[in-house]
């Protein structure tokens, strides 16, 4: 890299370190080295144990539950913003509280804006993240942020199945975009599937909006919490005289009981990235690591240089 460039550095927090280490793996950098100290009350204190001034520094922490990882992800904005770091650039797999993205009825928050705008107070120059549940959240941002697109490492992944009569399906139509990018990218149809919930993570009923039959079907989405939607919308395709079914899914929140509903229902296979550690035991599920992507995206933020052509599909 050019030497003429701010050197920098990277760092993780508790919960991200798999992936900080692969990062720094494929651009062949040692992992910066920060402690984080715990209190008998939970309480905690972030401390770098190098020097970072005029450093160029890269903080990878997925803000997943619980709110820790959040916390920790905004003190170690914070400490590296004292320690006189030229600029800090949070890399964030998994940006969380991006389901609540509007005020879909009255008196609720708007989580995600608040998100970022805690990221900026804490001081945050720009933001890296992969696949937002809601596009329009890059705009709740004042500081440049780069989104990043899972297709990346998923396109590649399903050319090599190989698989004939493909058809790509959304499980609810507000991720009719998302599949219809994969669709139109393959040369495939589309079909897609119309949810009504009778409240948060429960499906009251789904209905089918497309031929399958005969057909291997992909569902695309872009995290997979209780896995309700995403196995009742394959039961539904095999019921319709689908073939097979897989699941493209960003995010694997897995919460319980996802692992045992992805085991009893007729999904083929699961297909996931690595921007959140899942470590249950599931036989239908595929880890795709995105380290590759984010260290080819911090070299090329780091060389000014452009990430648009990293984009298969947006």
């Amino acid at each position: 890299m050019d030497s003429s460039l701010h050197p920098f550095k990277i760092f993780s927090g508790t919960k991200s370190r798999y992936m900080a280490e692969e990062i720094c793996k494929e651009l062949g950098v040692e992992l910066g080295s920060m402690k984080i100290e715990h209190f008998a009350d939970g309480e905690f204190e972030v401390c770098f144990e190098e020097s970072v001034r005029g450093c160029e520094v890269y903080l990878v922490q997925s803000t997943f539950p619980n709110c820790d990882n959040l916390m920790e992800l905004l003190l170690m904005i914070d400490a590296a913003k004292r320690a006189s770091a030229n600029s800090v650039i949070a890399v964030i797999p998994y940006f969380g509280w991006a389901r609540q993205d509007r005020k879909d009825k009255p008196r609720v928050s708007i989580a995600a804006k608040l998100v970022a705008d805690m990221l900026t107070a804490a001081g945050v120059d720009r933001v890296i993240t992969m696949d937002l549940h809601a596009d329009q959240i890059q705009g709740f941002f004042n500081v440049p942020l780069d989104h990043l697109y899972a297709s990346s490492v998923f396109i590649p992944y399903i050319q090599s199945l190989n698989l004939e009569n493909m058809v790509i399906a959304t499980p609810d139509v507000g991720g009719a975009k998302r599949a219809n990018s994969y669709a139109k990218y393959l040369d495939v149809p589309l079909v897609l599937c119309h949810k009504q919930r009778a409240k948060a993570n429960v499906v009251a009923n789904m209905t089918v909006i497309g031929d399958v039959q005969d057909k291997n079907v992909i569902l695309v989405d872009d995290m997979v919490d209780t896995a309700g939607t995403i196995t009742k919308a394959a039961d539904l395709m095999l019921a319709n005289g689908a073939k097979t079914v897989r699941a493209l899914c960003s995010h694997a929140i897995m919460s319980d009981p996802a692992t045992e509903r992805v085991n009893d229902c007729g999904l083929t296979e699961m297909i996931f990235t690595n921007s959140i550690p899942y470590t249950k035991d599931c036989p239908k599920c595929t880890i795709i690591s995105v380290a590759k992507l984010f260290a080819d995206t911090i070299r090329r933020v780091h060389c000014n240089q452009s990430i648009s052509s990293q984009y298969l599909i947006k």
